[in-house]
Order: structure tokens, then C-alpha cells, then sequence
């Protein structure tokens, strides 16, 4: 279960102002809930964690293991934005730190992804080890012909075909169920199919095959991450002013249009977690940012990020406040040792857990920064694993569409996304963009 403590904005904020959201933010609960506000038609996440069907994934862990009988040790996910950003937070958060530089034969294969950048470096290097490796794919699209994850998909798609005879059974691709350029190829060459369903958008996709695919073919258990989900699921449609989300979606508001904090830091304090910040990022900034409104969403994992970013968060302009996402346990036990010389002064760190320590400078900032005048939220759950994973996903998605109904946006829609591919497909000389592609190159000249 994911619990929430605000009280490090209590000293910031005044208590009849903070009920007065709290109030919005059950009015946008019941508006959630009731599924009648702007967007009402992209909910279909509501539900996913409860009523995903035993068939989808069985489906899932049956690509993962008739992969793992051919041998496969590389699959390449090919998918921006929502399509990329929860498989590669969850498999990031899960995975050992260096697994990479183990030896020796892995129980799963190593996830690579592509398609989320337009960097020739970047391809090139990555086919360097597709060359290496016994390779599979999988490709997500909706349409098929967004531009980053085509390219890559071309050249990937390529290379499989000219060095696998079985080049069909080695691509899976997500996405639409009736139509679209990926699907109708899907068809024609015979890949299995995965849906991206009609009534989820892809920064709430992680919970669909979007993420639940590439995170069961990595090796981690994608039943213990929709359980923990489901959980909290039931846990969120409690209407009451204790629910961690209303809580959550009361706080940031208030701090945002009563006292000008227009900037949002979500803090960790495990590396595994860098990638969480990287989805979040994405879950609100695409949610609220639009109508001239939004908290803007940043991200730090400290401890190392006190060391670039410490001095701006706590002397800089007092524009921003922080939730910090808090681990209770570690699941690794490794205990400071003692040094007879004690040159380096940490001896009366001895016998104490690095956990312990990470811990105490948690503590520290947190409360530095709220006496520099940052408030803090903070967001935990007990450990690290597939459970409280799903969990947290599912409390910052239903937080999400709280939060962005009390701000008073349609947390589902995107209209500003389209605006820089409409130039970049008339620079690169996509037919049909012929007009615009003279009046931009006028303005660029």
C-alpha cells in the first residue's frame, strides 16, 4: 500500500486553505469517479489491475518463454513516450544494478530500448550489439508511423529478416486492434499481436501489454505487479478526505495556485528509481500542462543530485516544492565495517547499514530544505519489488486525474504534442507538408 505524509507543507500553508482544497480535490474525486469529466472516454486504465483477463497474461509469459527456449538474449523494445517510459521504469527499478556485467548465461534476457530518439549514434551502436546477440523485438505503436520508433523498427525489422528464418516468430508488435500501418503489416507478415486498448492513453499504458510484455519477457512478475495494483485499485475508491490521492492532489494544488510554487521535484534516494521520475515526468507534465496552467514536473535522485542540484533547491528562487518518494526497506543487508586507523572518520558509522545512512541524509534534506522553504510531500512504500511497484504506478495515475480535474484541465488529451511533428515532418519532405515545409524555411532563412 502506498501511504502519503503532507505534513511537511503544514508549516507553509494555512489550515482553512488547505480543507478548501481538500474539498476541490473530492469534487474531483466524484468527477473521477463518476466518469463524467473531460476525457471521460480515455478511463479504461481505471480498471485495468482488477479486470485484466488471465488470457492476456498468459499470452504475455507465453512469448517469454517460447523466447527464452530459442535462446534469446537480447529484445530490442522499440516505443516513445508512454509506449517505453513504465516498461523501462519497472524493469530498471527490478533489475540488479549490474547485471550487464555478469558473465555467464542470465535466467532472462537483457532489455534494450529504441525508437525514443532520432540519434544516428545512438542506432548505430545499438545495431553494433544487435550483431552480437541472438535478438527478438518488440515494437509498440498505435498507428505505426510515428517517426522515432518507425526508423528504428525499419532497421531493426530489417536486420531480423536478413539473419532469422524465423524472423516472424522474433517480432511481437502493440498496437491497434483493427487498424493502422503496424497492425496491417503485423497481418501481412503473421507477428503476434498485442492491443493497445482504444480507451487508454500511453503515459497510463503500463499496466496494459504497453508495459506488462516487456517486463514479463525481462524476467519479473507481471502477476505480483497488477496484484499490487488491484490493491490499490480497491484502496483509491474509498471517497474520503484520508485517501492518499486526494491528499496528494489537495496539496500540490493548493502550493501551486495559493502560494506560487510552480515547480514540482520528485525526489529518490535509489538510483533504481531514476526512471520513475522520467514516467512521472511524462504522467503529469502531459496530464496538466495545457491552457497556460501546470506544475512543472522535475526530477532529482539524490544523494548524489545534493551535489549538482542541493544549493538551487535550497538558497534558489522559492518557486518549487518536493515529493519525496521514500523506501522504507532495502532488500540488500551490508553493514559499515570498522578501520583501526579510522582515517577516513567514519568509524562511528561501524555496524551501522548503508540503508541507515541513506536514511539519515533523507531525513536531513528534507528537513533542511523546509527550513529554506521547500515544502515536501512524501510518498512511501515498504520495499522495492513487482507488488509495490504496481501499487505506485496505479496511486500516481488515479492521483494524476484528481490532480488535473481540481487544476481544472482534461488530464487525457495532448494537443500540444502535435505541434512540433507537423514541422519536423515538413522539413524532412513528407509528402502532403509541401506548403508548410516553404513557409518554415522562410522563417528559417
Amino acid at each position: 500500500m502506498v501511504k502519503i505524509n503532507a505534513g511537511g507543507c503544514s508549516s507553509f500553508v494555512k489550515d482553512a486553505e488547505y480543507k478548501a482544497y481538500v474539498a476541490k480535490a473530492m469534487k474531483a474525486f466524484d468527477t473521477l469517479e463518476k466518469e463524467n469529466g473531460a476525457g471521460n472516454d480515455f478511463l479504461g486504465w481505471k480498471h485495468l489491475p482488477s479486470q485484466t483477463p488471465e488470457e492476456l497474461i498468459a499470452a504475455c509469459e507465453a512469448v517469454r518463454d517460447g523466447w527464452k527456449a530459442k535462446g534469446i538474449d537480447l529484445v530490442v523494445v522499440i516505443g516513445i513516450g508512454g509506449s517505453y517510459l513504465g516498461a523501462r521504469c519497472a524493469i530498471e527499478a527490478l533489475s540488479h544494478s549490474f547485471a550487464k556485467q555478469f558473465a555467464g548465461k542470465k535466467d532472462a534476457p537483457e532489455v534494450v530500448f529504441a525508437g525514443n530518439n532520432l540519434s544516428e549514434e545512438y542506432v548505430s551502436e545499438l545495431m553494433d550489439l544487435v550483431a552480437q546477440r541472438n535478438t527478438a523485438c518488440i515494437v509498440i505503436s498505435k498507428s505505426g508511423t510515428t517517426t522515432e520508433p518507425a526508423v528504428a523498427f525499419r532497421i531493426v525489422k530489417e536486420y531480423i529478416e536478413k539473419n532469422y528464418p524465423d524472423a516472424s516468430d522474433r517480432i511481437v508488435a502493440i498496437t491497434d486492434a483493427k487498424k493502422g500501418a503496424l497492425k496491417t503489416l503485423s497481418t501481412q507478415e503473421g507477428y503476434r499481436t498485442f492491443v493497445v486498448p482504444d480507451n487508454v492513453g500511453g503515459r497510463f499504458s503500463v499496466l496494459t501489454p504497453v508495459g506488462l510484455l516487456p517486463i514479463a519477457v525481462a524476467g519479473f512478475d507481471i502477476r505480483a505487479l497488477l496484484a499490487g495494483a488491484a490493491e490499490e485499485e480497491k484502496a483509491l475508491a474509498v471517497k474520503s478526505e484520508e485517501n492518499p490521492a486526494v491528499i496528494y492532489a489537495a496539496a500540490r494544488n493548493l502550493l501551486y495556485s495559493e502560494y506560487g510554487k510552480k515547480v514540482e521535484i520528485l525526489v529518490t534516494y535509489n538510483p533504481k528509481f531514476q526512471y520513475l521520475g522520467e514516467w512521472w515526468k511524462q504522467l503529469y507534465g502531459e496530464s496538466e500542462g495545457k491552457d497556460g496552467k501546470g506544475i512543472f514536473p522535475a526530477s532529482v535522485n539524490n544523494t548524489a543530485d545534493l551535489h549538482s542540484m542541493g544549493q538551487f533547491i535550497q538558497e534558489g528562487e522559492r518557486v518549487l516544492f518536493e515529493t519525496v518518494v521514500n523506501i522504507e526497506n532495502s532488500n540488500r543487508s551490508v553493514v559499515i565495517g570498522t578501520d583501526p586507523q579510522n582515517l577516513d572518520q567514519l568509524n562511528y558509522l561501524a555496524g551501522q547499514h548503508v540503508e541507515h545512512c541513506s536514511q539519515m541524509a533523507q531525513l536531513g534534506t528534507r528537513l533542511a530544505h523546509i527550513d529554506g522553504g521547500v515544502p515536501q510531500i512524501e510518498v512511501s512504500i515498504e520495499r522495492i519489488n513487482e507488488h509495490n511497484l504496481g501499487g505506485l504506478f496505479y496511486f500516481f495515475e488515479f492521483a494524476c486525474g484528481i490532480s488535473a480535474y481540481t487544476l481544472g484541465v482534461n488530464p487525457f488529451n495532448q494537443p500540444g504534442v502535435e505541434a512540433y511533428k507537423k514541422n519536423m515532418f515538413a522539413l524532412l519532405g513528407k509528402p502532403g507538408f509541401e506548403a508548410l515545409s516553404a513557409e518554415i524555411r522562410k522563417r528559417l532563412a
